[in-house]
């Protein structure tokens, strides 16, 4: 119980110091300093239409680099403005207004094909719809006024934001780095349970899928704010030691990815020795409890955690080869013996990089620097274009993007008609839980819709009881300050939690303007409901966009990316020196693009049953393309962290065949022709087979000298095994995963094309 509670009270403490909760007391600054200076001039008639601009605009101010945020936000301004002024000089004519209505919502909702940032500016605009509604201005002058004050509150806030920036410069930084070693903590001790569990493979394997998912997207927000404020303001040391951990943390990500073992040979291997394999469990346990330890200094302060009891696991795993090879003996002992070893190198490379965070943390001075020029830097960055022509590209039905514009519109009008119909009080209430629920796809808007009821609920039921106690004004205003402050920190987070603030700050603020809260409680229960209901129908019915249909570029791009990133890698091992770089540009291609299949699986079981056609086969290219990335980065690391010989002609020779076989894939994916499918070339067999008997002469070496009384192997005999036994196994198995691939990659097309 008291572990439990110790619990509680850090994940209290870390929300507290963290930047989302940081935002929200920006946009309670925003939103509380006009209301108390316009009510001490007395002229409170102003203070409600700057404090709307603020919170319209307050959306876009998300982790990202100082020109997009402020660029993000100015845009959002011009918008709101424009929007809010279309809206109040047309409503005077209903039918005018469900015209302009469905016509701004879906504009709107196609400068979400921009991007991310982009879609939260959208939703600013979006929202401005719902508060022009709900805003009463009869007069020209009053409206123009009113616009004219939005843009106000906007510019307000954007200065509040960029003061709270200058403030804490480095809270969003700090924040997705401590995010980023945590989930990467929790990655290390679901791979450390796929060793040991077989019976629960497919479900770790999920939940890891996911958690690169998570990881690469947090990966790209901190390319955008490290790289970027670098070139900006050159390097310093703050900058310095927050670009270290955080390329330690991306080298031990790929580390992670690239020990994806043949979990198969694996359970052959050790079928009979199992506890040979608990120290290494144990391992990666003890380096994921450690790297979420160390997370949480990246928030607040503290003592490094005790790294003996790394050391100490470290060292069970060495013992627990040794035991290995006594209890089987040598040659039979090789295989498994071998696999042992490069799992503890492994393992070994990761407790460097921990070490290399610890060292950072600890404010010690570090050997290492980031000598990463300008334009190399840049290579690194996804760089997102603002072209007319993207935008044009999605006008095609065959676009999800255009598709949900369209439902987006016809769900927000059919809303304001159905509230306006049945004379509810607040329609617009109904347009607002549409347009924050509504999603492209369906089953991100069915979780929302159950966590809007469900947080909506919770809140107003929260209300309730306050009202119920007290009727003290003063209370109610501290209230709304204080759930305007979660409900902005949390709904990113926690969307069920958020909604529930949302509630008591909606309430709170209605209670001082209305005595009779109990109705506006009624009111937003109701009108949730409708709005939750209307989002999942049209979701359902209107111009339905299941995932099913989507995949093919997506699936297209891993494919190619991988392909590039094996080129890469072939590269690498011929001229470590100068194709560094190029490999590590093209791991990070390929490692997005694997991170967005994940992403789009995920919401193809988030479909109906009915609509998940073909999950199974999708299933099992997403699983090729993971195994196949993994393999790949498992050469290419052990290439860069290794001493290793010149790249035989059979490396190339394979390599190729396996492009060949991935550049069949990918042009089947294009309906285009691909070349014929022949028995595989007399060349690729011969090189495979070459690869393989030169490891085994190299284990029959060291059989003789085993044999003659030499049984301590020296260090280049070791690294010539490994080397050998690691490139060997990871390409044959690498171009068998290329020929599965085509032929589920074939079959896959010859249904859905």
């Amino acid at each position: 119980m008291q572990k439990k509670i110790t619990t509680y009270l850090k994940t209290i403490e870390l929300f507290l110091k963290g930047s989302s909760f940081y935002r929200g007391i920006v946009l309670t600054v925003s939103v509380v300093i006009p209301l108390v200076f316009f009510n001490l001039i007395g002229h409170m008639e102003y203070a409600p239409s700057i404090v709307l601009g603020a919170f319209l605009n307050a959306p876009s101010d998300v982790p990202g680099s100082l020109k997009r945020k402020v660029n993000g936000i100015l845009i959002g301004i011009t918008l709101t403005m424009l929007v809010t002024l279309v809206i109040l000089f047309t409503k005077t004519i209903f039918i005018l207004l469900l015209g302009v209505i469905a016509v701004l919502s879906f504009l709107i909702a196609l400068i979400s094909a921009y991007g991310f940032r982009a879609s939260l500016v959208s939703f600013s605009g979006l929202l401005a719809i719902v508060l022009g509604l709900a805003v009463k201005k009869p007069e020209a002058t009053e409206i123009w006024l009113h616009v004219l004050l939005i843009g106000a509150g906007g510019l307000w806030y954007l200065f509040v934001s960029l003061i709270s920036g200058w403030i804490s410069p480095k809270k969003d930084v700090d924040q997705l780095l401590s995010d980023t070693s945590a989930l990467t903590g929790k990655y290390l001790k679901i791979r450390a349970k796929l060793l040991t569990k077989p019976a629960k493979r497919d479900k770790f394997s999920t939940k890891a899928l996911i958690i690169q998912t998570q990881i690469s997207e947090k990966h790209e927000t901190l390319r955008e704010l490290l790289l970027k404020d670098r070139k900006r303001s050159g390097r310093s040391l703050s900058n310095e030691k927050r670009l270290l951990i955080f390329i330690s943390l991306v080298d031990i990500f790929e580390l992670a990815l690239a020990n994806n073992l043949d979990y198969s040979k694996i359970d052959s291997l050790f079928v009979l020795q199992k506890q040979h394999l608990k120290s290494f469990k144990k391992m990666n346990k003890v380096m994921g409890n450690h790297l979420i330890t160390l997370s949480e200094l990246l928030l607040k302060k503290g003592n490094l955690p005790d790294i003996s009891i790394l050391n100490k696991t470290f060292k069970e795993c060495n013992a627990s080869i040794n035991a290995y090879v006594e209890e089987l003996k040598l040659p039979k002992a090789r295989d498994g013996a071998i696999t042992l070893r490069n799992l503890h190198d492994y393992q070994k490379q990761l407790l460097s990089e921990i070490e290399a965070i610890r060292r950072v943390l600890n404010n010690k001075e570090n050997a290492s620097k980031v000598l990463l020029k300008t334009q190399e830097s840049k290579q690194f960055l996804t760089l997102q274009e603002y072209k007319f022509n993207i935008l044009l590209q999605h006008f095609s039905l065959k676009s999800p993007m255009l598709r949900h514009a369209l439902r987006l519109s016809f769900a927000i009008v059919f809303g304001f008609v159905l509230g306006s119909l049945l004379d509810v009080k607040n329609a617009y209430w109904i347009v607002l839980t549409i347009i924050v629920i509504m999603r492209p796809n369906y089953g991100l808007t069915k979780e929302r819709s159950k966590n809007r009821i469900i947080g909506t609920i919770i809140g107003a039921v929260i209300a309730t009881i306050i009202v119920l106690i007290t009727k003290n004004t003063v209370v109610y205003m501290v209230l709304a300050v204080v759930s305007l402050t979660f409900a902005f920190s949390l709904i990113q987070q926690s969307y069920k939690a958020g909604a529930a603030f949302i509630t008591l700050n909606i309430v709170f603020v209605y209670a001082l303007l209305d005595p009779n809260a109990f109705s506006v409680i009624q009111y937003r229960v109701i009108d949730t409901v409708f709005g939750a209901g209307i989002a999942l129908l049209a979701n359902y019915i209107l111009f339905p966009s299941w995932e099913y249909k989507n995949l093919d570029k997506v699936i297209l791009k891993v494919i190619l990316s991988n392909r590039d990133y094996l080129d890469a890698t072939k590269k690498l091992y011929q001229n470590k020196e100068t194709y560094t770089l190029e490999y590590k540009v093209y791991r990070k291609e390929a490692f997005l693009a694997m991170s967005n299949l994940n992403a789009a699986f995920q919401r193809l079981t988030q479909d109906p049953k009915s609509k998940q056609k073909e999950s199974v086969l999708i299933y099992d290219i997403v699983t090729l393309n993971h195994t196949m990335l993994s393999a790949i980065a498992s050469i290419g690391s052990y290439i860069l962290n290794h001493e290793t010989t010149p790249a035989s002609s059979e490396f190339n020779i394979i390599v190729s065949s396996i492009n060949e076989s991935l550049t069949n894939s990918a042009l089947k994916l294009e309906n285009k022709n691909s070349n014929p499918i022949e028995e595989e070339k007399e060349e690729v067999h011969k090189a495979q087979k070459k690869l393989l008997k030169d490891f085994d002469a190299l284990a029959l070496a060291r059989d003789k000298d085993i044999e003659a009384g030499k049984t301590e192997i020296d260090k280049a005999t070791l690294l010539n095994l490994q080397e050998s036994h690691l490139i060997s196994n990871q390409l044959v198995w690498l171009k068998t995963l290329s020929e599965n691939l085509r032929k589920v990659t074939f079959k896959y097309t010859a249904i859905f094309k």
